[in-house]
């Protein structure tokens, strides 16, 4: 992890379950003596997150509806982390503003981004139902809502146009997109992942996550591809456009679609455990 992640060392469940009773249930003694939860249990890990957000984020309170994706913590501080050490490299501007590309309704980036580094934030959602998810995650900490607005992407087809307006200018965006082509390749990865860590398979029915969180026509390669071409249209208001890539076979179409629009691009790698993965920012600075 990033060395300034709070989350490198194991949970402590105990200090955890005090701030957020809901989580004790949950919580057992392994075959080794340590303290956990089933990380296979839905529940457990909403609550989980409940509890970190709760006791090292300061969040009042915070929902996501049933069978949306509930997000792990640290990898989406990782890529916070990561966001801070890109745009200070020339940036002397203490106010940074960041726009989130389907903040989905957890709303965590921005709350996230807020906290760690006190930036404003944009989320945008294409779907009404995250959109008003996020809205009321924000709401219950108050404070929140002077630094955090959600807006809604009613454009299917557009990602930039729509939601950034005129004259604002952004240090960065960020998008986490849905990585896989179809429902059918999603369900068989989770039940590979499930199986290496000793939990029995997923199905359908109790798979967490909605369709355009998980899935979409052409996965991960065809919606950055899109991202870059409509970023060309906003290169001057903002500074870094970045994605998350959980493929490193997607990486080579991605640079070359960078290449073709003449964008200076990075690539930031990602450890999380045995989880690799990785950033892709450019720039046409």
């Amino acid at each position: 992890m990033h060395p300034k992640n709070k989350h490198n060392s194991s949970y402590n469940f105990t200090n955890l379950s005090k701030t957020h009773p809901d989580l004790t249930s949950h919580v057992f003694m392994n075959s080794y003596g340590i303290k956990t939860i089933d990380f296979s249990d839905k529940e457990a890990v909403f609550h989980l997150n409940k509890a970190i957000l709760k006791r090292e984020y300061s969040v009042n309170d915070w929902h996501i509806p049933e069978n949306y994706l509930c997000p792990p913590i640290p990898g989406r501080v990782d890529y916070i982390h990561h966001l801070h050490d890109l745009v200070s490299e020339n940036n002397t501007n203490s106010s940074i503003t960041g726009l989130d590309i389907g903040v989905g309704a957890s709303c965590i980036y921005p709350i996230l981004g807020s906290r760690l580094y006190n930036w404003d934030m944009v989320g945008c959602d294409i779907h009404e139902n995250s959109v008003k998810a996020a809205i009321l995650n924000i709401e219950a900490t108050p404070d929140l809502k002077k630094k955090i607005q959600i807006r809604h992407q009613k454009n299917n087809a557009n990602i930039f146009e729509g939601v950034i307006n005129a004259g604002e200018h952004y240090q960065f965006s960020m998008c986490n997109p849905p990585f896989h082509a179809s429902e059918e390749e999603a369900v068989k990865l989770a039940n590979a992942k499930m199986r290496n860590l000793g939990y029995s398979e997923v199905h359908t029915s109790n798979f967490g996550g909605q369709a355009n969180e998980l899935w979409c026509n052409g996965g991960e390669k065809l919606f950055i591809k899109r991202m870059v071409k409509q970023s060309v249209d906003f290169k001057n208001q903002v500074e870094w456009f970045t994605s998350l890539v959980s493929k490193s076979d997607n990486l080579p179409k991605i640079q070359k679609y960078l290449k073709k629009v003449n964008a200076t691009h990075r690539i930031i790698n990602m450890s999380l455990g045995n989880k690799k993965c990785r950033i892709v920012a450019w720039t046409f600075q």
